[in-house]
């Protein structure tokens, strides 16, 4: 009895062995293919990857554009050789084509915010509207651009705030770059007394403006009476700086002027009321 059993169970092991040698023959070489592939296919991606950094180096892209284009162009090469491995190994492409794209879209649409501040970060970085180091202002927030990521911007305002940005809201909203151009205009408003002497005025603010080696000669400065207000003439003041000058002037005039309009006995109105008392006559 004990001899039958050991013949049975060394039948069935031959059996196995057998039936895993056919396998073997059957699916080893494909299998061994596909396996060959998948490590030639990621040195190549490699390769290619690095071709591409080169290519965005010597082309001067902008760091952080070119890290995304290089991740981007990773990704996409190493989803197509998984497809084409899934190939040789026997799976239906289709299916699974399908089965990626129903899984992408469910993703997407619980990632809705996501990939829109994604998308909103890929115009940012290929169309600038913007770089590092500018001034903006941009969804009610006015600061410098420290850092642009694929998702959100980071801007320090003035008093040194960290304000996170999504890109989506910024691709789509107004921004408004003051560093764009290398100049920029300054605008004042001086009011005098209407007793005051208009042409005097006009002269000391000109003089003002032609001390301040900030303020561009060309093109001239600009000096007119531009209101006639309740208790004030009013003269609008430009002048152009350089982007960099810009608040140092803009504080530096306005200081000075409120000077020398004291030193020179030019008032500046401010808003009061005048009383007047009249005495009740005798009938």
């Amino acid at each position: 009895m004990d001899s039958i059993s050991e013949s049975v169970s060394i039948g069935n092991m031959q059996g196995y062995a057998d039936r895993a040698l056919d396998m073997a023959m059957q699916y080893g070489p494909q299998l061994l293919l596909t396996i060959v592939v998948l490590i030639v296919g990621l040195w190549v991606i490699k390769k290619v990857v690095k071709v591409i950094d080169r290519g965005l180096e010597v082309s001067a892209t902008d760091t952080t554009l070119a890290k995304f284009l290089s991740n981007l162009a990773s990704i996409t090469l190493k989803a197509l050789l998984l497809i084409s491995v899934a190939g040789m190994i026997g799976i239906e492409t289709t299916s699974f084509i399908a089965v990626l794209a129903a899984g992408g879209l469910a993703i997407g649409l619980a990632l809705q915010g996501s990939l829109a501040n994604f998308a909103g970060g890929v115009l940012v970085l290929m169309f600038r509207p913007f770089k590092v180091g500018d001034f903006i202002e941009a969804q009610g927030v006015l600061g410098t651009v420290g850092e642009i990521q694929i998702f959100n911007t980071i801007v320090r305002t003035g008093d040194n705030k960290r304000i996170i940005i999504p890109n989506g809201a910024l691709s789509n909203g107004i921004i408004t770059n003051f560093s764009a151009e290398s100049t920029r205009r300054v605008d004042f408003t001086f009011g005098i007394g209407y007793d005051d002497d208009i042409s005097k005025a006009k002269a000391t603010l000109k003089r003002i403006l032609s001390e301040e080696p900030r303020i561009h000669a060309d093109p001239e400065p600009l000096v007119v009476v531009s209101e006639l207000a309740d208790s004030s003439v009013n003269f609008t003041v430009r002048a152009w700086v350089e982007a960099a000058d810009y608040w140092g002037v803009y504080f530096g005039i306005t200081e000075k002027v409120k000077l020398v309009f004291d030193a020179e006995g030019i008032s500046i109105p401010y808003p009061q009321q005048d009383l007047h008392i009249h005495k009740a006559t005798a009938a």
